[in-house]
């Protein structure tokens, strides 16, 4: 990747690498690794298994902080919707993250630069990179300015179906339907690709690692539809 659109990354994010093969390391999809013949520990998913720890602990000390009156059941319930897929997934969009990310040329053409796992596993990957560059404060920095900005939008992934369910039950009689348009991958790393139809019409669209998650992330990005009309 050419500096001149890694530099314009790391403006969008707001933190300049020290290391920028760190940054480079957390674009890199396994697919693009595999078709360059890189070694496995190039691609991102280790930065992703870093990243998703420090994310946790960063939001779990930023929620204890912030709520002091919340217990623990309400305090998980809410960081589980500030870090789940589709959480992560609206996050990259909003900083176009997909634009930088390195796949490989079939993943690419299935879609992948779109997909709600691909997105979210970048977005951890780059925390993880962030900390190993900057260290826990730089990471903590990111993570409250960015992800932790908004809460109250973010926090809505918790159960989007059923705020989808009693939005449309306010004006009509006709059901909500999911329907899964694909299913890909082994059993151990599925895509699932869901549409949410009311009155025959696609309202939503989503993915996720299980029907379930993609369902939700369909019905998410049907409030944001409506809230947006």
């Amino acid at each position: 990747m050419k500096h001149k659109k890694l530099h314009e990354f790391e403006s969008v994010i707001s933190y300049q690498f020290k290391n920028m093969k760190l940054l480079i390391q957390s674009l890199t999809h396994s697919s693009y690794a595999n078709e360059n013949n890189l070694k496995k520990i190039e691609n991102n998913e280790r930065l992703e298994f870093l990243g998703d720890a420090v994310l946790e602990i960063v939001t779990s000390d930023y929620l204890y902080h912030k709520y002091p009156e919340n217990l623990e059941g309400e305090l998980t319930k809410l960081r589980a919707s500030l870090v789940c897929e589709p959480t992560l997934a609206t996050f990259a969009k909003e900083i176009s993250l997909d634009k930088y990310i390195l796949l490989g040329k079939g993943e690419d053409a299935s879609g992948g630069r779109k997909r709600n796992s691909v997105l979210s596993d970048t977005v951890e990957a780059l925390i993880g990179a962030i900390y190993l560059d900057g260290g826990i404060d730089e990471a903590k920095q990111f993570i409250e300015h960015t992800l932790l900005a908004d809460i109250q939008s973010r926090q809505r992934f918790v159960d989007s179906k059923t705020q989808l369910q009693e939005y449309i039950q306010q004006f009509s009689d006709y059901p909500i339907e999911y329907r899964v348009m694909s299913e890909m991958g082994p059993d151990h790393d599925k895509h699932f690709d869901v549409h949410v139809y009311h009155d025959g019409v696609v309202i939503g669209q989503g993915s996720g690692r299980s029907k379930k998650g993609a369902e939700q992330s369909a019905a998410m990005d049907a409030l944001l539809k409506i809230e947006s009309k």
